[in-house]
């Protein structure tokens, strides 16, 4: 059953070359093409097999390969993109321009060249590790994208499986139906025969 569900996934021979060649040709062809599968198919057909239903956490186990820098990194993007970061960046520049403004004796007075200096520091700074954190983001996204793809995978193979056990079961059924159909016919002809025997007698 299972190597039917195979074949019909992995391009069956034509019914040709399996009458000419027979099984041993079909299950070749099987091989063959099982060995032109990519490494993501491989492991779909490899966990199918062994039954292997249990779903896989990829976010705990990208969150457990993290370096102590990516982590650190992450957390200073995340905090750098929310509302938090901005009101305590506003508040933070307006008291450095009020301290600055009505002091005698400002250490930053008003072009705010210090203050222009520290900016171009914190955005030269926080640049790269927002871009650390979106490179490590689109490497998650595509190990989900991945596995998304080998969960679809998996269950088309399920699909073709079940379909070739449904075909079974309907095939065992009209050879049921014909072997009663045979069986009555068989019944109403002798019927037939005896009631044709007791109208001569």
């Amino acid at each position: 059953m299972f190597v039917l569900g195979v074949a019909r996934r992995l391009k069956p021979v034509s019914r040709k070359s399996r009458k000419v060649l027979g099984e041993v040709a079909a299950l070749t062809d099987v091989e063959a093409q099982f060995r032109k599968l990519g490494d993501l198919e491989r492991s779909a057909w490899a966990r199918l097999l062994k039954r292997d239903a249990k779903p896989r956490n990829l976010n705990a186990e990208f969150e457990e390969q993290m370096t102590f820098g990516q982590r650190v990194a992450d957390r200073v993007a995340t905090f750098g993109g929310s509302w938090t970061f901005i009101g305590i960046f506003l508040l933070a520049m307006l008291i450095w321009m009020i301290i600055n403004t009505i002091t005698h004796r400002p250490f930053d007075p008003y072009p705010f060249i210090l203050l222009n200096l520290c900016l171009s520091c914190l955005a030269a700074m926080q640049a790269p590790v927002i871009m650390m954190s979106q490179n490590r983001q689109a490497a998650k996204d595509r190990l989900m994208a991945s596995s998304d793809y080998e969960v679809n995978l998996r269950t088309e193979m399920e699909l073709s499986r079940l379909h070739v056990r449904f075909d079974e079961l309907r095939e065992k059924q009209w050879a049921e139906m014909i072997e009663m159909q045979r069986r009555q016919i068989e019944l109403l002809e002798r019927l037939l025969h005896e009631r044709e025997g007791d109208a001569h007698a």
